[in-house]
This record gives C-alpha cells, sequence and structure tokens, in this order.
C-alpha cells in the first residue's frame, strides 16, 4: 500500500465578462519526467483555469502533491518545483472556481487515503446533485475536506462495496448526475473517463511508451506527443503501469451531447474537438454570420482575440475588408481581471485600445464571441465612437447567451446574463450600437458540419442557449423548491 502523500502549497484570485470553463485536466503514464510533462500540458489548457494549479505524482511507492493559488508558471516554473514531484505518473489541473469556491483546500487534484490505498482524481465539470449526494454522505458520517463538489465522487468510491476499483468507480459515478472529465490516479495505476453524454472533452495520446489524458488536443502537441483518439462519452479507460490500456462501457451508449461553446470559445483555436479544427469551426461561424447578417460596412473587425477566426470568416464571406481597428496589450495579466464592475470598467482600456487612425469616420461590424453580461461590450462600443466611427454594428458568434451553464461553466445567475432579461432589441439599445445580431442556433451547428439542430434529439448540449438541459439538475430543482416555499404568504388562522 502507498505511505500517505506528501503535501507542499504555494500562494492567490480572480473574474471578467466571459464564460469560463471550469478546468483543464492532465495525466501521463509511464513518462520518466511524468510531472515535468505535466507542468507543460497544464500550461498549454491554461486557458481552461487560471485561478489555481495542482499537481499529484506517483513513485511507486509514495503520492506526492504540489498546488497553488495562480497561474502555472508561478507554480511549476522551477527545477526544485518539478524536483518534488517524482514518479512515472501524474495529474494535474487548473481551475477557475465555480461550486465549492475558492481556496487551497479545493484546488485539484484531490488527494484521499482509502482502504484501498492512495486515490487521486482531477475533475472537468460540474457534479449537479452533488448537494443531494453530499447531504446523504454527511448524514451516514462522511467528513469532507473541500467544499468541491469533486469530493463527494471520493466519497462515493470510498463507501461503494463492490471489490475492485474499476467496479468502485463506475458504482460511484452511476449515482452522479451532470459533467465530468476525470483523471484518476491509483496505486495500480491511471483511469480516465466522461461522462455519458461526454459533455466535457476528454482526449488520448501516446508519447513513446506514456499515455497521455488531456481536456484538449493542444495539450499533446505541446508535449510532442501523437493524438491517438477521444476518450468517448460514457468510456472508462484503465492504464496499468505496463503500459495494457483497456476500455469499458459500463454505461450504455445515450445519444452523445458534447458542449458546442468548446467550438465557440472555450478550446483554443490549434485544438481539434469532436474530428473538427476549432479554428476552422469558428471562422465557419463567421461565414455563417455574414450569410445570416450582413450590414454594409466599411471594415469587419474583430473583438480580440476570441472575435478573431470569425471575423475572418465574416470578412471572407461579405466581401468587407478584415482589420485590426482594436489593439490588444497582452501584458495586462491578473490587473485585468477585477471583481469589481467598476474595477472591470476602467481594465477595459487597459486591455483594448482604439486604433484610431483606421476607424474613425468609418461604419465598422464589430465581431464578438459571446455577450454575457454585456458591460465590456457596452464598452468596447464607446470606444469605437470615441475613437470617431461613424457606425458601429456588433455581430456574435453565437446565439444569445440566456441561461446557466449547470455542467462545470462559470456563468453569472440568469438575471445578470443580458440576454436572459432582454430581447436582441433590447441588448442592442444597452450596448448603444447601430444594430446587432447574433448567429442562429442551426447556423451554428451548420458551422460545425451539420445541417442543423435535431430538436427531438440535439447533437450537442447548448443549454446556455437555449434552456435545454441534457440530465436531471437535481440541486437546482432543490434550490427553487425551497426558494418558492420561502416565498409563499403566510396565510392566516
Amino acid at each position: 500500500m502507498a505511505r500517505p502523500m506528501h503535501t507542499f502549497d504555494t500562494h492567490e484570485t480572480f473574474d471578467g465578462d466571459k464564460l469560463h470553463e471550469e478546468c483543464g485536466v492532465f495525466g501521463i503514464i509511464g513518462a520518466a519526467d511524468a510531472a515535468a510533462a505535466t507542468a507543460l500540458g497544464l500550461h498549454a489548457l491554461q486557458h481552461r483555469g487560471q485561478e489555481a494549479v495542482g499537481i499529484v505524482s506517483f513513485d511507486g511507492a509514495e503520492f506526492f502533491n504540489r498546488r497553488g493559488i495562480g497561474h502555472v508558471a508561478d507554480n511549476f516554473s522551477t527545477g526544485e518545483s518539478i524536483a518534488e514531484l517524482p514518479g512515472t505518473m501524474a495529474a494535474g489541473h487548473v481551475r477557475y472556481s465555480t461550486t465549492g469556491g475558492s481556496g487551497l483546500r479545493n484546488v485539484q487534484p484531490l488527494y484521499a487515503e482509502l482502504a484501498s490505498g492512495g486515490f487521486a482524481v482531477a475533475h472537468n465539470g460540474n457534479i449537479s446533485n452533488a448537494g443531494a449526494l453530499r447531504s446523504e454522505l454527511v448524514e451516514k458520517g462522511a467528513i469532507f475536506q473541500s467544499t468541491s463538489d469533486t469530493e463527494v465522487i471520493i466519497h462515493l468510491v470510498a463507501t461503494s462495496r463492490y471489490p475492485t476499483m474499476l467496479d468502485k468507480i463506475t458504482d460511484a459515478l452511476r449515482l452522479v448526475e451532470g459533467a465530468y472529465a476525470l483523471v484518476i490516479m491509483t496505486p495500480r495505476g491511471m483511469a480516465a473517463c466522461r461522462d455519458p453524454l461526454g459533455i466535457r472533452p476528454l482526449v488520448m495520446g501516446q508519447l513513446g511508451d506514456a499515455t497521455i489524458f488531456a481536456s484538449e488536443t493542444v495539450a499533446l502537441d505541446v508535449v510532442g506527443a501523437e493524438f491517438v483518439r477521444e476518450v468517448e462519452p460514457g468510456e472508462l479507460v484503465e492504464v496499468d503501469f505496463d503500459g495494457t490500456v483497456r476500455s469499458h462501457r459500463p454505461f450504455g451508449n445515450p445519444s452523445p451531447r458534447p458542449c458546442i461553446f468548446e467550438h465557440v470559445y472555450f478550446s483554443r483555436p490549434d485544438s481539434y474537438f469532436g474530428g473538427h479544427s476549432v479554428y476552422e469551426s469558428r471562422k465557419q461561424i463567421g461565414v455563417e454570420l455574414a450569410r445570416e447578417n450582413h450590414c454594409d460596412a466599411d471594415y469587419v473587425i474583430p473583438v480580440p482575440d476570441s472575435g478573431t477566426p470569425a471575423a475572418i470568416g465574416y470578412s471572407q464571406q461579405s466581401g468587407i475588408p478584415f482589420e485590426l481597428g482594436i489593439i490588444r496589450s497582452h501584458y495586462v495579466g491578473r490587473t485585468f481581471i477585477q471583481p469589481s464592475d467598476g474595477a472591470r470598467h476602467a481594465s477595459v482600456k487597459r486591455k483594448h485600445n482604439a486604433n484610431r487612425s483606421l476607424v474613425e469616420g468609418k461604419r465598422i461590424v464589430l465581431i464578438d464571441d459571446s455577450i454575457v453580461r454585456g458591460t465590456t461590450s457596452l464598452k468596447i462600443v464607446q470606444m469605437m465612437r470615441d475613437a470617431g466611427a461613424k457606425e458601429v454594428h456588433f455581430r456574435v458568434a453565437s446565439p444569445p447567451t440566456g441561461h446557466g451553464c449547470y455542467y462545470g461553466v462559470d456563468t453569472p445567475e440568469r438575471s445578470k446574463l443580458l440576454a436572459g432579461r432582454m430581447d436582441v432589441d433590447a441588448m442592442c439599445e444597452y450596448i448603444q450600437a447601430d444594430s446587432l445580431a447574433f448567429v442562429s442556433i442551426d447556423g451554428l451547428y451548420r458551422a460545425v458540419g451539420l445541417k442543423g439542430r435535431n430538436t427531438a434529439c440535439p447533437q450537442y448540449c447548448d443549454a446556455c442557449f437555449t434552456g435545454d438541459y441534457p440530465t436531471p439538475l437535481t440541486d437546482l430543482a432543490a434550490r427553487q423548491a425551497q426558494s418558492a416555499q420561502l416565498s409563499l404568504p403566510v396565510g392566516k388562522e
């Protein structure tokens, strides 16, 4: 049995007017420099979580853990930090806080000593019945060390009565609702699993004799690994220390519903998702946007950097020249990501500045990937007007984001989503644009190679646009029922 884990803690947090993926995961088994490869892979996934980072390694006898608040480079840039993580197997995690909040105790991978030995798990996603499961576990005597929903999985595995670790993990995940892409470490090897609908992404790669799991293909590219395939929705893959790979399908074969926002914003443009180049998908969204919502203008201008591929597609389809009318500073860092609206508004010009010589006196089409709260869109439109733009038309490379996500995305409550409380005309007035239009939901599906959205059985999870959630939302329903009960008028006797 593995001996207790050694822990090394390091140093603090943030947010902005964008939807944020909760996290990214990376795992490798069979590599002499497992921790170094994990740190490099996490660096490629930094866009998926910039609040905190952690790595757990295993040297055949002990588990080692190092974690900290901040970026990968803040915590794993020295030889000393990597030397604290020996072994041929390692898993890592970068995160934003959604469920559980910020704080070092919630930084993953989470680790526990089970009866069968050490157990570490890195989780991308969100368990939508974690509150109900947690209450049941606490009533049975479970003691939680974090407020993360991921710890529920550990307790379910620990209390499962099945004999093998594979069966324990399967038994635990059968009780779980929502989204998960997991990388798990035990003294016997590594396991990776994706939820039955495949909402959150997970890919598999090979580097020499080492097997790798990661949230995106770009992490494989950066460490020099070869892409093997995606972990399929509902698949559980085991890899032992001699390199044997076993695939299991314990959850049947429901119709997959991967998150379509990976194509819109979450994934890096140099990744592949669902067999498609993310960059090409984003360009094609711009093409569809131009077909559906053309306007007369002098220039197409992206809101950098996320609006750039869609703006290229819009320009190519519309024939309107593409230009860089907004210049982005790449040296703002965390000073831009501030918790208060006032600080956020003041930060916009530090991150983006208008190219006055280009936009003055011109009709421009601004292309962005989404509108969330609308605060940044308002400031950028005003920036264009202050620089002398004659007309400012806003085009969005996704449908209106009017619903919250409960599958691992940091979404404001619906009352703070601009599309959750306004129609398009009101949104246009709010951001003070001359016109505003979004790509249609069918246009988005066409951009990723489909004929359109199958309303009877949607091919993706698009709940943030449609409100069509593919799984039960047990905790949300309980909160809504409690809120409704508390708001009932008190009757008179």
